[in-house]
């Protein structure tokens, strides 16, 4: 995507911003380091930092190394090194589309995936008029509280999530990023719509955004 002047969003600012202290456990760390070391391996440089701000840190060099096709195609390397294949390609055999899929996938990631996006809840949706409990509703993405970069979300979390998880699991998904509240909805069994035609891929970006204050444009990388 051509690099653009854009005038930055106002709805966000640095008292408002960061909401959640995050006390991570156990799990959550090992999580965080296993993500973090599988991405620096994928963009081939790594960092001293420790925790999320490992993770950050990680994207953050992504950002900056590489243009948004490529910063995408970098995360799907890294979920790939991250994620067992026997794994995945097992969790789309045995769960092929259907409303227990749906319904199963947005209860998992609210259980094993708030250390990487905050605290979530499942929430219903229609699908093809029926009620579903397909919707995975983030409050506050913490990966857009510590980035506040709607790049970062974009090319470093949504696009490449929304094709590793399709092509991974068999499974649609469409990332719905708020970027007024930093809430996100994850719709599990709709398509996202086109990248030409997504809400979410001409938002400008906040002006705590550091690569705005560095460079004046919003690159959405």
């Amino acid at each position: 995507m051509v690099a653009m002047l854009r005038t930055p969003s106002d709805s966000i600012t640095e008292e408002t911003r960061k909401v959640n202290a995050y006390k991570d456990n156990l799990f959550d760390r090992l999580a965080i380091n296993h993500l973090s070391k599988s991405v620096q391996e994928a963009t081939g440089l790594s960092n001293n930092k420790s925790g999320y701000e490992s993770l950050v840190e990680a994207a953050t060099v992504a950002k900056h190394k590489f243009d948004p096709i490529q910063q995408q195609e970098v995360i799907i390397q890294a979920l790939n090194r991250a994620f067992p294949r026997p794994i995945l390609s097992f969790i789309k055999t045995v769960l092929p589309s259907s409303k227990l899929a749906r319904e199963y996938f947005a209860v998992f990631t609210t259980l094993f995936f708030a250390w990487l996006v905050g605290p979530c809840e499942v929430r219903e949706s229609k699908v093809n008029g029926r009620s579903e409990k397909n919707v995975v509703y983030i409050p506050k993405c913490r990966f857009l509280e510590e980035t506040s970069c709607v790049g970062m979300c974009n090319n470093l979390c949504k696009m490449p999530s929304q094709t590793f998880i399709k092509d991974s699991l068999g499974m649609s998904v469409n990332m719905v990023p708020n970027f007024d509240d930093m809430s996100c909805e994850m719709i599990f069994g709709q398509d996202p719509p086109a990248s030409t035609d997504d809400p979410a891929l001409n938002q400008p970006c906040y002006k705590l955004c550091k690569a705005y204050k560095n460079h004046g444009t919003n690159f959405l990388s």
